[in-house]
């Protein structure tokens, strides 16, 4: 079974012990200050480089836009307020 969910409680709580606490020269912290408008253009930007490196058929490209759409989608999270538990309710209730 993948570990995928443990990485994410991790993420996400980096990304609140950033929030918490800034460091200097933290990419987290820029996104954080620079507030939603740029968290959300981030995130066009990485789901478009996830189409396209789909569409260029390059699995390690792939991957990697991936990993990062999902940090930055934790960094949405964060910024918002939405928890993963929340997340996983609304996942889990389309399994009905």
């Amino acid at each position: 079974m993948s570990e995928i969910g443990a990485m994410l409680d991790q993420l996400y709580d980096v990304i609140i012990e950033r929030r918490d606490a800034p460091r200097d020269g933290s990419y987290t912290n820029y996104l954080l200050e620079r507030g939603v408008d740029k968290i959300c253009k981030k995130i066009g930007e990485e789901s478009t480089e996830v189409v396209i490196a789909a569409k260029n058929d390059n699995r390690s490209e792939l991957v990697y836009e991936i990993a990062d759409l999902l940090y930055h989608l934790n960094v949405l999270m964060v910024n918002q307020g939405v928890t993963l538990d929340e997340v996983e309710k609304e996942l889990r209730s389309r399994r009905k």
